[in-house]
């Protein structure tokens, strides 16, 4: 259906619209040749997170939209394929190579706030010492800029001088990351890592208009507040993006029913010229909170009236769904989600909660069974079991698929 013709779309067409530029399709079988490109193309971004209670959340994407695969396969595409690399995108995230200059002015802003505010000047012979260590020893984690381990004193927020250099120098673009060992950098000067043509400047302007137009094909139809939120624009720079990519005739005015904003009034939306709006498309799928579908609240709850937030920093006495859950789609709807842990030793996946909407619909406890099974059959795991709290009603124990 061609989306030209379009002025006003439901909220069923938004959300099949929507799914459908993030890669769900009626067809998910990954290909062959280069299997992963069909998702990473629609996402642009693949955010990346430290929790690994069940699966690292870079992985979750490609598994909601096309089930198990081999994840140290995706992990050899995205660190030695040469057509991606890891920036402050939208938070730490995978995004193409050849996109890295549209994040210069980013590079830059970061630049001029570390040295405004004196935290370079404070750092500048750990700044100098870094610098001359890379360019000597080449790709280094922290622990081998720092001459060794050192006495391990608290979480991440506890930073050496070292790590809090290199973090400086990689956020105004003078470091890359060369790969990773769990969840740590390996540290690089990018001019070692990185082709001559990521190293380029793209002008704010432009870069803006581009990064606005990744995100509206990514989510197909959007309002102002989700165009921004998908690269962490500010609002003003977004609107400008729009208006040019609007009178180029990139981005098409719509109205979606139901989407209001203050007093009531229409809110304006966009659909990218080249979105589709299929007559069907109904996934089922587990979600990481970190992916687009569900990532800004305020979209989601406007997209699929899901009120979703995460609980992983809230005190477990006031928790109200659980430490990590997973939204839950049902047949293109957001359902429910399920509060898992992977006991590798025990090879189970535990369900420590599961919870369904009130718009749920009918079935949704076979479905998350089914995908439940998928799960940890992707993870090696050999049963499922659920301590049963929560209103979603599944068996105590069931094989993996």
């Amino acid at each position: 259906m061609a989306s030209s013709t379009r002025e006003s779309l439901t909220p069923a067409e938004a959300r099949r619209t929507a799914l459908a530029a993030q890669g769900f399709a009626a067809s998910p079988r990954l290909r062959r040749r280069r299997p992963f490109d069909p998702a990473l193309d629609r996402l642009h971004v693949l955010q990346i997170d430290s929790v690994n209670v069940f699966a690292r959340s870079h992985y979750l994407p490609v598994f909601s939209r096309h089930g198990g695969y081999d994840p140290e396969a995706l992990d050899r595409h995205l660190w030695s394929s040469g057509d991606f690399t890891e920036y402050w995108a939208h938070e730490a995230a995978f995004i193409p190579v050849e996109d890295r200059p549209l994040f210069a002015w980013r590079m830059a802003e970061y630049r001029d706030r570390y040295r405004s505010d004196g935290r370079a000047t404070a750092l500048a012979d750990t700044l100098e010492a870094v610098r001359s260590a890379l360019a000597e020893g080449g790709p280094q984690f922290v622990r081998d800029l720092e001459g060794g381990p050192r006495e391990r004193r608290g979480p991440w927020w506890d930073w050496s001088d070292t790590k809090r250099a290199v973090e400086m120098l990689f956020a105004w673009g003078e470091v890359a990351c060369a790969g990773r060992e769990g969840f740590q950098r390996r540290y690089a000067l990018a001019q070692d890592v990185l082709p001559e043509t990521a190293l380029a400047e793209v002008p704010r302007a432009e870069a803006h208009r581009c990064l606005v137009e990744r995100a509206a094909r990514s989510l197909g139809v959007a309002s102002l507040a989700d165009l921004a939120d998908y690269h962490r624009l500010k609002a003003g720079d977004a609107r400008a993006a729009v208006r040019d990519l609007e009178e180029a005739g990139i981005l098409l005015p719509v109205t979606v029913r139901g989407w209001t904003g203050p007093g009531g009034a229409p809110l304006p939306a966009w659909l990218h010229r080249d979105a589709r709006v299929p007559a069907r498309l109904a996934p089922d799928a587990l979600l990481t909170p970190f992916d687009p579908v569900c990532w800004f609240r305020p979209r989601a709850e406007r997209m699929f009236d899901f009120h979703y937030r995460i609980e992983i920093y809230t005190p477990k006495e006031k928790r109200r769904y659980g430490y990590y859950c997973l939204p839950l789609m049902v047949g293109g709807r957001l359902a429910g989600r399920i509060d898992l842990k992977a006991d590798r030793a025990g090879r189970e996946l535990l369900v420590q909660a599961a919870w369904q909407e009130d718009h749920a619909p009918q079935g949704t406890a076979e479905v998350a069974e089914r995908l439940l099974a998928e799960a940890a059959a992707w993870q090696g795991l050999v049963t499922v079991r659920s301590t049963g709290a929560g209103n979603l009603p599944l068996r105590p124990r069931f094989d993996a698929a």
